[in-house]
C-alpha cells in the first residue's frame, strides 16, 4: 500500500506504520494504537474483520474510538455481514471505505464515495477514470447478476508492457486482452468476478474468476463459500477449489480451525448443512480437509491464492512460490494430490 501511504505525506497526513503480528500480543492491539495516537484513519483487511466477528470482541466498548473517521478496507472480499459488524460493534458514525484494485494498476477500479451511503457488501461505485462494466461470457453488460470486471476505456495508471515480453506483446495481451477477443472486443478483463446493482450503483466482488467453481456448470464465487463457512465459531480461515472429477467439477474445502476444534463428522455436517441453508445444494462442498497451522497460502497482499491449489491437485506445477507469504503451505496441497485422485 505505498502508493497510499505517499499519497498520504503529500497532502500533510502523518502516517503510521504497524510492522508484525496484528494479533499480537492480544487481538484489539489495533484498537489500543487508534486510542493512544489518536488515529484518524484505519486501513484493514477482510480477514482482520472476518477474526474479529468471529471472536464476537466489541472494541467500541473498550476504547475511545473518537479520533477514528474512517476505516479503509481492502485485500479479500467483506461479508454483508463483516460491513454490519464494523458499523455495530466498532463505531456507528464513521465512513467505511471498501476497495478493489490491482497492484498491476497501482490503483482501483471500485471505491469509496464519501456522499453516498454505504450498503452492506458493497462498494460505493466505479472509481474515477475507470469505466467499468460486468460482463457476461456472451461479452454483454449486465447489472444485477455475476459477471467478469471489465475496463472499456484506457486508465492512467495501467501497464503498458511486460518486462521481457516479446515484440507482439504477447504475455501483456494474453493477461488482459485476450480473454473476450473471440467476441470481438479487445478490452482489460481483470479477472474478478463482479455484480454491479443498478439501484444503488454499488458493486459487490465475489472473488477472482479465474478461481470461480462450476459443478455441474453452476457459476459460484469462492466468496459465497467463505462468507458463510468462515462466520462458524470452529473455523479460523478456509479456502475451496473445483476439482475435474469423473467428467464434472467438485467442490473440495479445506479448512484452518481454531485451537480448541478438530475437523470431525459432526463438524463436516454441521458446515454442510450452514451452505446448503444459507446459500444452495450446490454450495456444499463434496470432501472437507482440515488444513494445518498457515495452511491457507496467501499472497504479500493478504489474497488468497486458490489457483496455486488448484493447480497442484492437478498436478501442475506452480512458478513463481516466491510471490507467497507462505510458500511452504503448498507443501501440504502436494501431499493431499493422490488422496484426492481417489
Amino acid at each position: 500500500m505505498w502508493n497510499w501511504l505517499i499519497s498520504g505525506l503529500a497532502v500533510g497526513a502523518t502516517i503510521f506504520l504497524y510492522d508484525g503480528n496484528p494479533l499480537y500480543p492480544e487481538p484489539l492491539r489495533f484498537f489500543e494504537l487508534i486510542e493512544k495516537h489518536k488515529i484518524s484513519i484505519f486501513g484493514t483487511s477482510a480477514a482482520y474483520i472476518h477474526y474479529l466477528m468471529g471472536l464476537g470482541v466489541k472494541p467500541a466498548e473498550k476504547y475511545d474510538l473518537s479520533a477514528l473517521r474512517e476505516i479503509s478496507q481492502t485485500a479479500s472480499t467483506l461479508s454483508p455481514e463483516g460491513f454490519e459488524y464494523v458499523y455495530r460493534e466498532i463505531k456507528k458514525d464513521l465512513f467505511f471505505n471498501s476497495i478493489s484494485g490491482g497492484t498491476d494498476i497501482n490503483g482501483c477500479f471500485a471505491g469509496a464515495i464519501p456522499i453516498l451511503p454505504v450498503y452492506s457488501g458493497e462498494l460505493q461505485g466505479r472509481a474515477l477514470a475507470m469505466k467499468v462494466e460486468s460482463y457476461n461470457d456472451n461479452g454483454d453488460i449486465v447489472e444485477n447478476e455475476q459477471g467478469e470486471l471489465v475496463c472499456e476505456a484506457p486508465a492512467p495508471s495501467m501497464p503498458i508492457y511486460f518486462w521481457e515480453d516479446d515484440d507482439n506483446m504477447t504475455k501483456y495481451k494474453a493477461a488482459y486482452f485476450d480473454y473476450f477477443k473471440a467476441k470481438g472486443k479487445k478490452i482489460w478483463r481483470h479477472g474478478d468476478y463482479i455484480v454491479i446493482h443498478s439501484d444503488t450503483g454499488g458493486i459487490t466482488f465475489w472473488g477472482r474468476s479465474d478461481a470461480v467453481l462450476k459443478p455441474s456448470g453452476v457459476r459460484i464465487g469462492t466468496a459465497e463459500i467463505y462468507n458463510v463457512v468462515e462466520q462458524l465459531p470452529e473455523v479460523s480461515d478456509s479456502l475451496v477449489i473445483g476439482q475435474k472429477f469423473q467428467g464434472d467439477i467438485r467442490i473440495v474445502m479445506f479448512v484452518l480451525l481454531n485451537e480448541e476444534y478438530e475437523l470431525n463428522d459432526d463438524l463436516k455436517v454441521k458446515i454442510r448443512q450452514i451452505l446448503r441453508e444459507k446459500t444452495s445444494p450446490r454450495h456444499v462442498p463434496k470432501l472437507i480437509f482440515q488444513a494445518p497451522p498457515d495452511g491457507i497460502p496467501y499472497t504479500f497482499s493478504n489474497k488468497k491464492v486458490e489457483i496455486a491449489v488448484t493447480k497442484i491437485i492437478h498436478g501442475m506445477s506452480v512458478a513463481n512460490r516466491g510471490a507467497l507469504r507462505n510458500p511452504d503451505s503448498l507443501d501440504f496441497y502436494m501431499e493431499m494430490k493422490d488422496k484426492l485422485q481417489q
